[in-house]
């Protein structure tokens, strides 16, 4: 359980083959990996939180079950505490295959020895812990309350130090919950900015608007235009201390920014015409004469989704390019044949 192929000594190897240090030393052929500790893996998991809970932080309670050494054996897998050497890998936890690929050529893998699973020892059967049956650990259920703070990002980590798997001989990695945001309906983010979009009519573009909107934390907020204010098409406006709050800022805000379209009418009756016609404006007078106008040819306009439009020219383009390769490709053919 202790072992795996990134904390193996290297002097290992060489006493599997020699039998003893490579310096010649009084040491024999023992290993140093029972004096030395690992790290244990991180266990990272994806905690899904709405644009609500990053705006007015909230806290979680998970259960998780992770792995914790023995309680009874004290995570030595024996009732006497002792373990024996693994006589497959010599308590080195690996085996070093030689294949012969040719004259004068071999290969060495390493892997993990399969007698003791790694771990460089072995229990017998007598001895086993009851509690752990030899594993050295045991499953555990654990509670945690994750704490997501206001503010908080998309893709945030929030980790909880010595909290995964534990093993013997091996410093407990950490449990790391990374944040990841759900779509929201009305608000989208940007950092520390929030961005809506509203749409109004063409009356409240020109005259007026007022609209209530119901924010992140419920709050209803009035929005409303300057008199004799006109919006236009495509247009922002921004709202102060009304956006996000900044990480461990709480009190400080991004903005709101506010992003307006205006419907138009379909028609409009000649009678409306005038009447618009009346207050807003006037026209741009023509230049040109009523002979000069009689002497241009009258178009007709027609209505067009110009991305739809585009999609299909691009496609024909495509398929003319395919029949010209064709063809190209074909004559080249004939010309290979007749050499």
């Amino acid at each position: 359980m202790g072992g795996g192929g990134g904390g193996h000594d290297p002097f290992d190897i060489f006493s599997s083959f020699f039998g003893g240090s490579p310096f010649g030393g009084g040491m024999g052929g023992g290993s140093s990996r029972g004096r030395r500790q690992k790290r244990g893996e991180d266990v990272v998991h994806p905690l899904k939180v709405s644009l609500d809970d990053l705006y007015n932080g909230t806290s979680k309670k998970l259960s998780l079950s992770r792995n914790v050494l023995c309680p009874k054996c004290k995570g030595k897998g024996s009732k006497s505490g002792v373990s024996m050497k693994c006589s497959g890998c010599q308590g080195s936890g690996m085996k070093v295959t030689i294949r012969h690929l040719g004259p004068s050529m071999i290969q060495q893998m390493q892997h993990a020895c399969n007698e003791c699973k790694g771990s460089g020892e072995t229990i017998s059967d007598k001895d086993r812990c009851g509690q752990c049956k030899g594993e050295k650990v045991v499953q555990e259920k654990k509670v945690l309350e994750v704490v997501v703070e206001k503010g908080m990002q998309n893709g945030q980590k929030i980790t909880f130090p010595g909290e995964a798997d534990e093993a013997p001989d091996t410093i407990t990695g950490d449990i790391v919950f990374i944040l990841q945001q759900k779509e929201h309906p009305k608000f989208k983010r940007k950092e520390d900015d929030l961005f809506v979009e509203h749409t109004l009519s063409l009356t409240e573009a020109l005259c007026g608007f007022q609209f209530i909107l119901t924010h992140l934390d419920n709050r209803q907020l009035l929005i409303k235009s300057q008199p004799g204010e006109v919006v236009k098409p495509d247009q922002f406006k921004a709202i102060n201390d009304e956006g996000m709050p900044m990480y461990q800022r709480p009190f400080m805000r991004g903005k709101l920014y506010i992003h307006f379209t205006v419907d138009f009418p379909e028609t409009l009756s000649l009678e409306q015409c005038k009447n618009l016609e009346a207050v807003l404006p006037p026209k741009p007078k023509t230049q040109m004469t009523d002979m000069e106008l009689d002497e241009c040819e009258e178009t007709t306009l027609h209505d067009v989704n110009i991305e739809e439009e585009m999609r299909r020219k691009q496609q024909q383009a495509q398929e003319a390019y395919n029949e010209d390769e064709d063809m190209h490709g074909g004559a080249q053919r004939v010309q290979c044949a007749q050499q």
